[in-house]
C-alpha cells in the first residue's frame, strides 16, 4: 500500500519502533508531519533535493515533535503549524492554528480539525482537494487519533470526545486517504478479529494486513472507506459503546 514516490507526493518515513513521518512534497519544497526524529527527515529530504518549508505537529508528545528543533536549524525559515491550546508544550511553534481555520500549503488548503481526546489540544490537518494539482485525492493526516484499524488512548480525554472526533473522520468523504503516524494495523485487527471473529470485514483485512507485513510492508495509508468496514471504533454508535472497547483494547493481551 506505499505509495509511488513522485515530486508531487506524500511518502511514508517510517522511524523507532513503529513511528511513520509523513512527508509531502510539491516540486522542490515540501512538508514534514509529526517529525519524531530529524536525521532520517534531514538525509531523505536532502536526497531528494527538497526544501523543507513547514512542519505539521498535530500534538505535543515527543514521538511526535522530538525531530523538530533539529530541522529548523537546517532549515530555520520553516513554519512550525501546532495548537495555538500547546504553546507551551510546543514551545517552538511560529504559526499558531485553531480548530476551524484553513490554511494554504504547497498551494492547495488545509483545514484545521479540532480532535481532542488522545491529548487535550490534538488537532488532525484535511486536505480536501488532494495534495496537488496531479493528486485530488482528500487526504488526511488524523496524528494518534485514529490509527489503521484503531484509534489512540485517551490519555487526557474522554470516550466522547474520541468518539465525536471519529465521527468527524467517518463523514470524510469514502476517497480519503487516511495518514496515521504509526504503524499498528496488525495488532488492531488481530484484537478486533479475537473480538468479533466472525465479521469478514476484519477477517479479509486481518489476512491481507499479515502478508503485507510479513513482507515488511507498510499498511498505511488506508482509506475513510476501509476505515468504516473494519474500524469497530469509528463504527461506535455511542461514546459509551467506544468507551467499552477502548478498555478492552487497553486489556488486551494479544499481538
Amino acid at each position: 500500500m506505499s505509495l509511488t514516490l513522485e515530486r508531487e507526493a506524500i511518502q511514508p518515513l517510517p522511524v523507532l519502533q513503529d513511528n511513520i513521518i509523513w512527508i509531502w512534497s510539491r516540486g522542490s519544497e515540501a512538508v514534514v508531519v509529526d517529525p519524531a526524529v530529524a536525521e532520517p527527515v534531514i538525509q531523505t529530504l536532502q536526497e531528494q533535493q527538497l526544501t523543507l518549508i513547514a512542519v505539521l505537529q498535530t500534538h505535543h508528545h515527543a514521538d511526535h515533535i522530538g525531530g523538530t528543533p533539529g530541522l529548523l536549524h537546517h532549515w530555520p525559515n520553516a513554519a512550525v503549524i501546532a495548537s495555538e491550546q500547546d504553546r507551551r508544550r510546543i514551545p517552538f511553534q511560529t504559526q499558531p492554528v485553531s480548530a476551524g481555520a484553513q490554511i494554504q500549503l504547497l498551494g492547495v488548503p488545509v483545514d484545521v480539525i479540532d480532535v481532542r481526546a488522545h491529548t487535550s489540544a490534538h488537532l488532525a490537518f484535511f486536505l480536501p482537494e488532494g495534495c496537488s494539482a496531479t493528486e485530488q485525492t482528500p487526504a488526511l493526516f488524523c496524528g494518534d487519533t485514529m490509527f489503521s484499524g484503531g484509534c489512540g488512548r485517551l490519555f487526557e480525554g474522554s470516550p466522547d470526545e474520541m468518539h465525536r472526533a471519529l465521527q468527524k473522520f467517518a463523514a470524510l468523504p469514502d476517497s480519503t486517504r487516511v495518514y496515521c503516524a504509526h504503524e499498528y494495523t496488525e495488532g488492531n485487527l488481530r484484537w478486533a478479529h479475537a473480538l468479533k471473529p466472525e465479521d469478514q470485514a476484519i477477517t479479509a483485512r486481518l489476512r491481507e494486513v499479515v502478508e503485507l507485513r510479513s513482507q515488511k510492508q507498510l499498511t498505511v495509508p488506508s482509506t475513510i472507506a476501509e476505515e468504516r468496514r473494519s474500524n469497530l471504533f469509528l463504527q461506535a454508535q455511542s461514546a459509551t459503546e467506544l468507551g467499552r472497547l477502548r478498555q478492552l483494547k487497553d486489556d488486551w493481551k494479544g499481538f
